[in-house]
């Protein structure tokens, strides 16, 4: 068995004449905590997209624990272990609270069917068990950003991808969102957090990564990172 919980080699992405991606090679450590950034337009969106299976890429190859999952649809990299979350979160607005984690606990394969309590423990995790039986309409912003990040854990994952949790929330919000990631980290979930805010990269990351023009420009420590002439000039205009 490899070291790395997620490997992914030479990934390559084309739209047309267009490359998106060019020979990104990427490697996780199960249990790892990484950011990934740079500027709109980067590539960040089709790297994951790649990584999650909603694009398959052009060249190179994905292997998450042991097994290659380059070709696989999004839905079997789902019952593999990968999760993710995206940035506009879209509820099943006639569900209640409780009913939209249930919804991906009976998507993913098990003997039983789901018991109601680890729909509770799943929902006191991110904090809205006591709005259990609300319809998503009712919840704010944040709380709408820890439903979609419930969601993605009711799947069970090994690997959870992140996109831009945090995008228009305030400060405090913000800090809400970090802590409630860190809380999953801790129970074992592998984390890649695709996000602009550069105070919640640095305080949640163990490493980043920087995509620039479809290109890996820098990855390591994350105060390291930020100091390198490439990062400075490419995402933060310096």
């Amino acid at each position: 068995m490899s070291e790395f919980i997620l490997s992914a080699k030479g990934i390559t992405k084309r739209f047309g004449g267009f490359t998106a991606l060019k020979g990104v090679d990427f490697e996780m450590a199960p249990g790892e905590r990484v950011g990934l950034i740079g500027p709109n337009g980067s590539g960040k969106s089709t790297f994951v997209n790649c990584l999650a299976g909603a694009l398959t890429p052009d060249e190179g190859s994905i292997v998450f624990r042991g097994d290659d999952i380059t070709t696989l649809p999004s839905w079997k990299r789902a019952r593999a272990g990968i999760a993710r979350s995206f940035q506009i979160p879209r509820p099943f607005k006639g569900l209640t609270v409780r009913q939209n984690i249930e919804v991906p606990l009976l998507f993913i394969p098990r003997e039983n069917a789901p018991k109601a309590d680890e729909v509770d423990r799943i929902l006191a995790s991110i904090g809205l068990l006591e709005k259990a039986d609300a319809s998503p309409k009712s919840l704010s912003q944040v709380e709408l950003r820890k439903l979609e990040l419930g969601r993605a854990l009711a799947a069970h994952p090994r690997l959870l991808i992140a996109d831009e949790a945090m995008a228009g929330l305030s400060d405090g919000e913000v800090v809400e969102i970090v802590e409630l990631l860190n809380r999953l980290n801790e129970s074992g979930i592998a984390i890649i957090m695709i996000e602009h805010i550069m105070k919640a990269v640095l305080a949640f990351s163990e490493r980043v990564i920087v995509i620039v023009a479809g290109e890996k420009i820098a990855d390591g420590e994350p105060h390291e990172v930020m100091k390198h002439p490439e990062v400075e000039r490419a995402y933060l205009g310096q």
